[in-house]
């Protein structure tokens, strides 16, 4: 049709007009900072630099950023967790030798492992992790939403007992975001973090909050020593700038790179660049709760308004890639549905047919600039059905509140699963009574129940697969992109892994040169 020519045609021209005001934008950066610098590649200080995608605010694993990324990074580097997740999602021990359930699976027993010290040179022993767990469970932060209901004790000083209401296979997986402290920290306690004592692999030698975060290695950590002198993950929010500092040696790894950047970076001899599958996703929910997004033919045609195919290929040759259910092909659970094809003349037709009022400006709500063009383009698409889509880009703290708050009509995120476990991405988000997306459906909170409490992995991904089909088929949200992570990296560096989570271990690196 020439009406449908015409639309592509315009469709096109503005995500090439996105892409260029992108460019300008980084163009117009400046590098921050200063410090010596050579060429990349050129160092061998045993000290390295870092610049990640989103700033370290809290060191707090246990409070409201527990589970950002930067505070997770940051835990993962000063803390010790009981389990942790290798770079292809297996879990393997950390403060814990072994573990295992017990017949129905409610309750799991830790064994942990012996002479393990915090930085201070005290005993780390199970009164410190049942502490550290009450105290998460006390704040109520985004990670206690894992274990409703649960408890944790001691049967030992080697040993600890986490019990659920109700059959939970999950929980080792759900445990890679639970990291131990010294018993005594309370949960107001925020002079602790002023120098926090752990038992991680590094310990912090300065740290001011969405700047800055300097670590050297903790002398009494229980496994190999890391070998780097010292650690600095600094936050340069403009893109320029952290491609320029990593081109000149100023910082050894970047990671988050945009497509557009990355045949340039390969181009350089010095550096390493690679892409990795993550556990990331483009996760647009509606808001089922008010009630211009009550209707699923509603919240469906939405999402056939918007030709996903076409925004990706244009922003996302190389890190997208059309996703095929609520939870990527990394994650345990998924199971791929059927795609939503773009389709506006059908998606205009049914909003008709539901009653949609048109006059109305649906809130698009999402955080960090580096979003804009691909929600710009969403707007665009919608304006062609004749449906109002207005992107309210808000500072990560209003947007975290207002999303509990379900201050918002459609909410985007890129939502990852770093315990590689649908349990705590489905299972915890989509519940009646988590109330994350004003959805609530008695079916599918039934199938997230028995998958969370079956020990047997073939009958979770099969439960996994009915509750996807009824979250994808009533458009709880719109899933449109499954992400990759690029990176990039002085090619002096040895040991260095890219992490699907965002999360690179640097405790097992040497080299470098910032």
């Amino acid at each position: 049709m020439n009406d449908s020519s015409e639309r592509r045609t315009a469709r096109f021209t503005r995500l090439a007009a996105a892409l260029a005001g992108a460019a300008v934008l980084a163009a117009c950066s400046t590098t921050t900072g200063g410090g010596d610098s050579g060429g990349a590649g050129g160092g061998g200080t045993d000290e390295l630099t870092a610049a990640g995608t989103y700033p370290v605010e809290s060191l707090d694993p246990h409070g409201a950023q527990g589970a950002s990324t930067g505070t997770q990074f940051a835990g993962q580097a000063i803390f010790s967790r009981l389990v942790k997740p290798e770079a292809d999602g297996t879990l393997t021990g950390d403060l814990a030798e072994s573990w295992e359930p017990n017949e129905d699976v409610t309750a799991w027993t830790f064994t942990l492992r012996e002479g393990v010290t915090f930085s201070d040179g005290s005993p780390l022993t199970a009164e410190d992790v049942v502490a550290s767990f009450d105290r998460m469970m006390e704040l109520n932060g985004p990670n206690a939403g894992n274990f409703p209901g649960a408890t944790m004790t001691a049967s030992s000083d080697t040993e600890v007992v986490l019990t659920t209401p109700e059959p939970d296979a999950s929980v080792p997986g759900k445990l890679v975001l639970f990291y131990v402290l010294p018993s005594g920290v309370a949960a107001d306690d925020t002079a602790f973090f002023n120098d926090p004592v752990g038992s991680g692999p590094f310990t912090v030698d300065s740290f001011t909050p969405g700047e800055s975060l300097a670590l050297v290695p903790n002398e009494e950590y229980w496994g190999d020593a890391p070998q780097l002198q010292r650690v600095t993950v600094r936050n340069i929010p403009e893109l320029s700038a952290r491609l320029t500092a990593l081109r000149t040696g100023e910082v050894d790894v970047v990671w988050g790179i945009p497509d557009d950047q990355l045949a340039v970076l390969e181009d350089e001899d010095d550096l390493t660049v690679e892409t990795v599958p993550s556990t990331a996703e483009f996760t647009m929910w509606f808001n089922s709760s008010v009630p211009a997004l009550e209707d699923a033919a509603v919240r469906r045609a939405l999402w056939q308004a918007v030709d996903f195919d076409t925004i990706i290929g244009q922003l996302y040759p190389e890190t997208g890639e059309p996703a095929v259910a609520p939870v990527t092909p990394v994650v345990l659970g998924h199971a791929p549905q059927e795609p939503v094809a773009y389709d506006p003349d059908a998606a205009r037709a049914a909003l008709e047919d539901a009653g949609f009022d048109f006059s109305q400006t649906l809130r698009l709500q999402f955080a960090n600039a580096e979003f804009r063009p691909f929600l710009q383009a969403v707007a665009s698409d919608l304006e062609e059905v004749g449906v109002h889509a207005e992107p309210l880009e808000k500072e990560q703290a209003v947007f975290t509140e207002d999303l509990l708050a379900l201050n918002w009509d459609i909410n985007f995120q890129q939502l990852a699963t770093p315990t590689f476990d649908a349990a705590s991405n489905l299972g915890r988000l989509y519940t009646c009574a988590a109330g994350r997306n004003g959805y609530c459906n008695p079916e599918l909170d039934d199938l997230l129940a028995r998958a969370g409490g079956s020990a047997d992995e073939a009958e979770r991904t099969e439960l996994y697969d009915q509750a996807s089909e009824i979250i994808w088929d009533d458009a709880v949200g719109m899933y449109p992109m499954t992400v990759s992570i690029a990176y990039a990296w002085n090619a002096s560096l040895d040991g260095f892994t890219p992490d699907p989570s965002g999360l690179p271990d640097f405790s097992t690196v040497s080299g470098g040169g910032s």
